[in-house]
Formats: structure tokens, sequence, C-alpha cells
């Protein structure tokens, strides 16, 4: 019983992490969008508001609450005592994530609205944030004890600033365009 159900929760954290990867880019392409001129503006934003919508309540939402079902059910399963500390990390950086989720939540209710707060380039950083949690959640998942807590967040720190010089790069290339 336990794989089964650890199976269902590894599937819906993919497809719930998928959501969110692709959501983001939406919010991005809807965001540049409302800056054309019309009638490209319209055109665009009105197809935008489809696939956010279809993506946000017909995958994002559903997969971040299965993954919530199956993964205290998946903890229930395999704890037998107390909880080790690489659990209790993993959990608060899912507590993280689940507070990123509904950040993503706010700026869907505002692009829903025509209201856009948010910057595409400040909408391509915070899409790196859920690469963020992805590597985080799964090194600890995968290597839990052996893992050494300062190289830990060394590693960490250092993909984060690799990922922030990459964008950082990437803004440069395509502003020479």
């Amino acid at each position: 019983m336990y794989n089964y159900i650890k199976a269902l929760h590894i599937i819906f954290i993919v497809t719930w992490f998928s959501g969110l990867f692709y959501m983001v880019r939406l919010f991005v392409y809807n965001a540049e969008a409302a800056e054309k001129p019309e009638p490209e503006k319209s055109i665009l934003q009105a197809q935008y508001k489809i696939m956010i919508r279809r993506l946000w309540m017909g995958i994002t939402w559903p997969s971040a609450i299965l993954t919530l079902i199956f993964g205290p059910w998946v903890m229930g399963l395999y704890v037998m005592g107390t909880i080790p500390v690489w659990l209790w990390v993993k959990l608060c950086f899912v507590v993280g994530l689940y507070a990123y989720h509904f950040s993503l939540q706010a700026i869907y209710r505002q692009q829903m609205r025509g209201i856009f707060k948010w910057s595409s380039q400040r909408l391509r950083i915070w899409n790196e944030v859920a690469t963020i949690f992805l590597v985080a959640i799964v090194m600890l998942v995968v290597v839990k004890q052996s893992m050494s807590w300062v190289w830990g967040l060394a590693g960490l720190f250092g993909f984060v600033i690799v990922l922030m010089s990459a964008i950082r790069i990437y803004k440069t290339i395509r502003t020479k365009k």
C-alpha cells in the first residue's frame, strides 16, 4: 500500500510543479501582451486568460490539493515514532512552497481582472522560486540524513546565485535583440 500512495504523491507533485512552472510563464506572456498595441493586446490577453484559468483551476490547484492529501498519508505510513530532522526541514520547504502557490493565486486574481502589478522581468525572477523549492525538497528526500547541512545550504545558495545570474544574462541578451 505504501508504494502506491507514494507513487500517487510523486505523480501529483510532478503535475503541481509543472503547473507552477508553466503558470508563471503564462503570467509573463500575459503581462507582455498588456504592453502591445490593439487589437493584438486584446486577442492575446483573451487567449492567455483562457489558458491561465484552465491551467490554474484544472491542473495546478487540484494537484496541490492531492499532494497535500497524499503527502501526510505517505508520511504517516513512513514515519514510525519520531519524525527525522530532514523531514522537518523538508516540511518547512513545503510550507514555503504552498506560500509561493498562494502568492501565485494573488497574481492570478489580479491578471484575471486585467491588473498587472508585476513586470515581466519580476515575474521571470519569481518563476525561479519554484525551481529553488524543487531542488531543496528533492535533495532532502533523496539524500536524507547523509547530507551535510553546511554543504546543503552552501549548495542551495550557490544554485540561487547561478540561477539569478542566468536570469540577468538572459535579460541582457533579450534586450539586445
